[in-house]
């Protein structure tokens, strides 16, 4: 028996391979079907099923394609109805892979279909359980994704209380817990970077398995729970009703375009420029109206949040020979409408004849010695709960997540000081503003993690 956790830390995501005898199941796929393929066909393995422990929210799932190219059957959970061809099983229901069983443990709570996946071993002892999103470590799954006009955040988080005491604490503490994402998703509040545990080091630690009441979990784990994500009730859809093949979004995505043709595509219609690079990068020159999300952060979570609709049409600038890890990142969450890239770059562009833009950057000790006064216009984009632990008197928060609804208030005239937690996300709102007509807007590098060692007043409390 193997069992391999397969994470991509980008999504805080965890996908699971296990085979048997030659046969194989893999678990919560993500859309890159290669990886998957490529790992049975090391171990000369028949993928026999695709496992979905329910509709994912935060990524888009790659069970459909994955299921064509290796003729693997889906299974969800009881409640499950699919669009494309898929086996909803019954609470109890078993399936072999080799020499193992796969029992089905109806979870519902974070939503409706919800299932939980008892691997027994060889010999039927309950060696592991794949949780999803009913079961976190540290956390368990958000009780707000499913709610209907008869179904309330109540009545699912009461749901997920029954489920957890009745199907899962009841079984043995040193049954593995492998989870479905780890710290980072925000399909929880409080997930630990440790992706995976035993059941009874969870019962001990995991505030919200040592609730003494429903009443008491209901608003332990609803408590301070933040909006889900403005892209997670589209993606759930693409999931129930399948996506395209990640090699169709390929042939469009992947095209080279010269300076003329990517300028060209750039004025036709509502086409965003998005910049991939890394902040600091991207700060020295970019093309007019780009959107800086850089790669190497959260990229595909912050693009969901920041982009509202997934048809929108995309022009890529990317780092050379990050082009196909771009389309792909984007096509996890849902965004396959990629026209193609600049082909050579903001360089190529720079020497075609074409105009760059930048955007000022200072050091959080230049900002504290030269910039800093009550006069100034400062905003920190951070979350509330970041900003509440710590922050500069009398500066806003403005999250970054809600930049939509905050927007209007910028007075374009005026010059803006923005910081987040790193220098990530600032870099991120300076594009925005920049895009939008805000002509003097000054990201402060290194964020408030480099401000608080200045000797700048701080306090703490909530949004002024």
């Amino acid at each position: 028996m193997t069992i391999e956790q397969i994470y991509t830390g980008c999504l805080a995501e965890a996908a699971y391979y296990i085979e048997s005898r030659g046969e194989a199941a893999i678990i919560d796929p993500l859309r890159e079907t290669g990886p998957y393929i490529r790992r049975a066909e090391k171990d000369q393995a028949k993928i026999k099923y695709v496992f979905e422990t329910h509709f994912h929210a935060d990524f888009v799932s790659g069970h459909v394609e994955l299921a064509q190219k290796t003729g693997a059957k889906i299974v969800y959970g009881p409640n499950a109805s699919c669009g494309f061809d898929c086996y909803s099983a019954k609470d109890g229901e078993e399936f072999k892979i080799g020499d193992v069983t796969i029992r089905v443990l109806h979870t519902p709570g974070h939503t409706l279909e919800s299932s939980t996946y008892l691997l027994l071993d060889e010999t039927g002892k309950a060696h592991c359980i794949f949780t999803g999103d009913t079961l976190f470590i540290g956390d368990v799954g958000r009780p707000d994704l499913a709610i209907k006009a008869d179904v309330t955040i109540t009545d699912l988080a009461g749901m997920l209380y029954d489920s957890l005491r009745n199907k899962i604490m009841t079984l043995p503490d040193d049954v593995i817990v492998y989870p479905a994402h780890g710290a980072g998703s925000a399909c929880g509040k409080n997930l630990s970077k440790d992706t995976y545990d035993t059941l009874g080091h969870q019962k001990e630690t995991n505030y919200a398995l040592k609730a003494q009441s429903k009443e008491e979990f209901i608003k332990a784990i609803t408590d301070g729970l933040a909006p889900a994500p403005k892209y997670f009730p589209l993606n759930a859809m693409l999931n129930k009703q399948g996506a395209q093949s990640l090699d169709e979004v390929n042939k469009t995505g992947l095209r080279a375009l010269s300076p003329p043709d990517f300028e060209g595509l750039a004025q036709t219609g509502d086409v965003l420029i998005l910049d991939t690079r890394a902040p600091q990068e991207f700060a020295k020159g970019f093309v007019p109206g780009s959107i800086n999300i850089g790669m190497d952060g959260q990229f595909a979570p912050w693009v969901g949040a920041l982009i509202p609709t997934l048809e929108q049409p995309i022009l890529l600038v990317v780092e050379a020979g990050r082009e196909e890890e771009a389309v792909m990142r984007l096509a996890r969450v849902g965004y396959d409408n990629t026209l193609g890239y600049l082909s050579g770059g903001v360089a190529a562009w720079r020497d075609a004849g074409h105009d760059v833009d930048t955007i000022e950057s200072i050091s959080a000790a230049d900002f504290a010695e030269k910039h800093w006064s009550d006069s100034i216009h400062v905003l920190d984009i951070r979350r509330p709960g970041e900003y509440e632990g710590a922050h500069l008197p009398h500066v806003p928060n403005k999250p970054l997540d809600y930049i939509d609804d905050w927007m209007g208030t910028i007075d374009k005239d005026k010059k803006y000081y923005i910081h987040c937690a790193g220098g990530y996300r600032s870099m991120i709102a300076a594009s925005i503003f920049k895009s939008r007509g805000v002509k003097h807007v000054v990201d402060i590098a290194g964020g408030y993690g480099a401000i608080a060692k200045t000797e700048l007043p701080k306090e703490n409390g909530v949004a002024v």
